[in-house]
């Protein structure tokens, strides 16, 4: 009988420690089973943040190739900056031939599973010249349709048009001055569809445009104001102790991006460096950390890039640019009564330098285990909640109705908000656990099981 008694407590303990095939730990208990997840090292891309690289192009030049943008996925890129150089319309209106190159990229950048960060501009010379802001303003109604109608793969826009490279200096046509930088803003912001976030070269043009230096919080930056569609992008990011003229007063600026940035995307790129060293590892973590930066360019500045590989954390800052998002535990019932709500209770660990900026859909997926049969039930959850070093409880009473009874595997999807990507699993947000991405259908398994009677 003590025999007995001994493996019985032994089956018993190894029942209560299972591992699933992701490692996870299972603890069934009253009904309900909890798993605590084990987080994943490993680098992934994941939409709209990261390392892109910065492709641009000359007026009516050759469109991207859907191969080419393919293959950037065998860097785990899954961003590009396209910079559209306007040199040849300074003084007329955007030609079809001009118009037709935008489409086609925008065709295949959805072909190939990516989205882009946009950007025009007129000359990428210093001493170049700009167009007027009646030619801008034209060009941007001409712009219009396409980008409405391709909303869906532009992850962010930078201002551009103004000065040299569209970086809001160097200009010829007075473009810098109050009044002229409030007309370009305002028409881009009206231009734009309202989903697409705009950004912008310096914190004070922000400031200037709301007239305020107050960051907004979370009332004003999950809503629909243009405070919450103006973002930042820095081309010379720890380059200089002001970063070539990024920063005025520099404290209270990084101060004021960290907190916009919660709400409103920060990314550019390095350059060469002035009157400071190479950004050594701890420098850039602490600077991408605090200003939340959610892509950089791997094109420039090299040596700064180099650094980082040399002393391997380069491929830390691949994980942790822009959100990495992982299980942390889930704790659920294991039967329900028919029609009955599932309890879904969960916990998700934002391990990145920012948020997810642009709204998801997100869904809990029933999938039955006798036969694959996949029923998608519409989350509450807003996934832009899940902030850096933040632990988010996600929980949710769940409708299982018009699900019939048996046996179901439960999954998380997140999703592109727009019906164009929506099935596409390369615009679903994969979580950095070990063993829970299903890269045929864009789901993370839950490791759990639920049986309605």
């Amino acid at each position: 009988m003590k025999h007995l008694l001994i493996l019985f407590s032994i089956f018993t303990t190894l029942t209560l420690s299972c591992q699933s095939d992701g490692g996870d730990k299972n603890e069934e208990t009253a009904g309900t089973n909890k798993v605590t997840y084990q987080a994943s090292n490993e680098v992934f891309s994941n939409p709209e943040r990261g390392f892109m690289h910065s492709w641009q192009v000359n007026s009516e030049g050759a469109a991207m190739t859907t191969a080419s943008l393919t293959n950037l996925k065998k860097e785990n890129v899954s961003i590009i900056l396209r910079l559209y150089y306007l040199e040849k319309f300074k003084t007329t209106p955007l030609s079809q031939t001009q118009l037709d190159l935008i489409t086609t990229d925008f065709t295949r950048l959805r072909e190939a599973g990516l989205k882009c960060v946009l950007r025009f501009a007129y000359t990428d010379a210093q001493d170049g010249s700009d167009a007027s802001a009646a030619i801008i303003s034209g060009h941007l109604d001409q712009l219009k349709p396409i980008v409405a109608a391709n909303k869906d793969v532009i992850a962010f826009v930078q201002a551009g048009f103004i000065g040299a490279w569209g970086e809001w200096y160097y200009t010829t046509n007075n473009l810098t001055t109050p009044a002229n930088k409030t007309l370009i803003l305002n028409k881009l912001l009206e231009v734009f569809p309202k989903e697409i976030k705009i950004q912008v070269r310096t914190p004070k043009i922000k400031q200037d445009f709301f007239n305020t230096t107050t960051a907004m919080n979370a009332s004003v930056g999950y809503g629909t104001e243009n405070t919450a569609r103006v973002g930042f992008h820095n081309d010379c990011f720890m380059a200089s102790v002001d970063d070539y003229g990024t920063y005025i007063n520099v404290t209270a600026d990084k101060t004021y991006i960290s907190n916009e940035a919660l709400f409103v995307p920060t990314g550019g790129e390095t350059c060469p460096p002035t009157d400071v060293p190479v950004a050594s590892c701890s420098i850039a973590e602490k600077e991408m950390s605090l200003l939340k930066w959610t892509y950089l360019n791997l094109d420039y500045y090299g040596p700064v890039l180099q650094e980082w590989r040399n002393n391997n954390c380069f491929a830390d800052f691949e994980r942790k640019l822009g959100y990495r998002l992982s299980l942390v535990t889930s704790d659920l019932k294991t039967t329900i009564a028919l029609n009955d709500a599932l309890a879904l209770n969960a916990v998700i660990k934002n391990g990145g330098f920012a948020p997810v900026y642009n709204p998801k859909n997100a869904f809990l997926i029933f999938r039955s285990t006798a036969n694959g049969t996949v029923y998608k039930k519409k989350l509450a959850f807003d996934v832009r909640l899940v902030t850096p070093n933040l632990n988010y409880e996600l929980k949710e009473s769940v409708s299982t109705s018009e699900i019939p009874a048996g046996t179901y595997e439960l999954l998380l999807k997140i999703e592109d908000s727009s019906s164009k990507l929506s099935e596409r699993a390369d615009y679903a947000i994969r979580l950095a656990n070990t063993g829970v991405w299903e890269a045929a259908t864009g789901f993370n398994k839950l490791s759990q099981t639920v049986t309605i009677k």
